[in-house]
């Protein structure tokens, strides 16, 4: 189980939804798991940090990673002044990328667990550009305060050897405490880096990916 009693990143992929991107049989076979979350309390807000007294922004930015077996790679709980929601998603995103590309092969294949419906789009349609796809797309509009984040997103996007992102609910997203609540969870930015490469996948006995979606054929009903 991951934490805080969720189930794991790569259950909560397979059971989700993949904006503009069908999940192929061989979904099971990501890498790596990255769920991200932003927060953002409004302009006025501060939260203290319990110790000197000082404020600190009331917004924050969640990272969670783990390998496909389970295994934790690394989480951050940090606080942010993103200007607003969608900002601190995209600056969120942008922090898991970028601290994953740092500990992962850059052959990984990546799922991404994101709370923002148009995020998770707007990730699964730079996927879709990044192979030449000029068929069934449809237009990406990201907030103009986030474009440098934006392009550092796409940028690891086209690093990593496959990526799609999944529609989750922040309920369920174990970057969502982390997120709106950096003060009590500073702890987690202080765990020893890990570098965990996941275990070689056994054959799944045949899949042939010639095949199209429904992605979940070819599973068992106790998957």
């Amino acid at each position: 189980m991951a934490a805080y009693g969720r189930p794991s990143l790569r259950d909560l992929f397979d059971e989700s939804p993949t904006p503009h991107i069908a999940h192929p049989p061989r979904t099971h076979h990501r890498d790596f798991y990255l769920a991200t979350d932003g927060s953002f309390r409004g302009s006025g807000a501060v939260a203290t940090d319990g110790g000197d007294g000082a404020t600190r922004p009331a917004g924050g930015l969640g990272v969670v990673i783990e390998t496909r077996d389970g295994e934790r790679v690394a989480r951050l709980s940090l606080p942010d002044d993103a200007p607003d929601n969608n900002v601190a998603e995209y600056r969120a995103l942008h922090l898991g990328l970028d601290v994953l590309a740092a500990r992962a092969p850059d052959d990984a294949r990546v799922g991404v667990l994101i709370d923002h419906d148009d995020l998770a789009g707007n990730v699964n349609q730079a996927v879709l550009a990044s192979r030449g796809a000029d068929w069934g797309t449809h237009d990406v509009s990201v907030p103009g305060a986030t474009t440098n984040h934006w392009r550092g997103i796409r940028a690891r996007i086209s690093g990593f050897g496959e990526l799609r992102a999944a529609r989750i609910n922040s309920d369920v997203n174990p970057a969502h405490p982390l997120a709106n609540a950096p003060d009590q969870y500073d702890h987690v930015n202080h765990e020893s880096d890990r570098c965990v490469l996941p275990e070689t996948p056994r054959s799944t006995g045949g899949t042939d990916d010639r095949y199209p979606p429904p992605s979940r054929a070819d599973r068992h009903a106790s998957d």
